[in-house]
Order: structure tokens, then sequence, then C-alpha cells
């Protein structure tokens, strides 16, 4: 493994420090811990980014049905 010297301000070692789950957790474990958390394991897909901003769109220009109206159309309001 290649290790590299890094230079962060003593609050943010604090912080670090402070996100340890255990006393001897490394500083290279706390943040591959924090990398992980953050990273999205299944991004969404350019078709599904598309999906959704027409959907918001239909939402602005009022096509949409309420519950109460779904409920109505199937008959069980």
């Amino acid at each position: 493994m290649h290790t590299s010297s890094l230079r962060i301000a003593a609050e943010t070692k604090g912080r670090l420090d402070r996100l340890r789950i255990h006393p001897k957790e490394s500083y290279n474990a706390i943040i591959d811990r924090l990398i992980e958390s953050y990273t999205d394991p299944e991004p969404l897909s350019p078709e599904e980014i598309r999906g959704i901003e027409d959907a918001l769109e239909e939402l602005k220009q009022g096509k949409f049905s309420t519950h109460e109206q779904v409920k109505k159309e199937l008959g069980i309001s």
C-alpha cells in the first residue's frame, strides 16, 4: 500500500477523532468508512434521471391525480 502525508486542520483532526468507532481506529479506516457511506453503490442511470425530470415537469404542469381521484376511479372511495 502506498502512503501519503496529508496536512489537515486541527479542527478537522478533532472531528475525525470523534468519528472513531474504537480508540485505535486509524484515520485511513475512518476516511474509508466515510467515503463508503457517501458513495451510492447503485447510481441512477441517465434514463432514470430523465424519467424523474419528466415526472417533475408533469407535476409542475398539474398533470397528476390526487389520492382521492384514484380511489374514486378504482371504485374504492
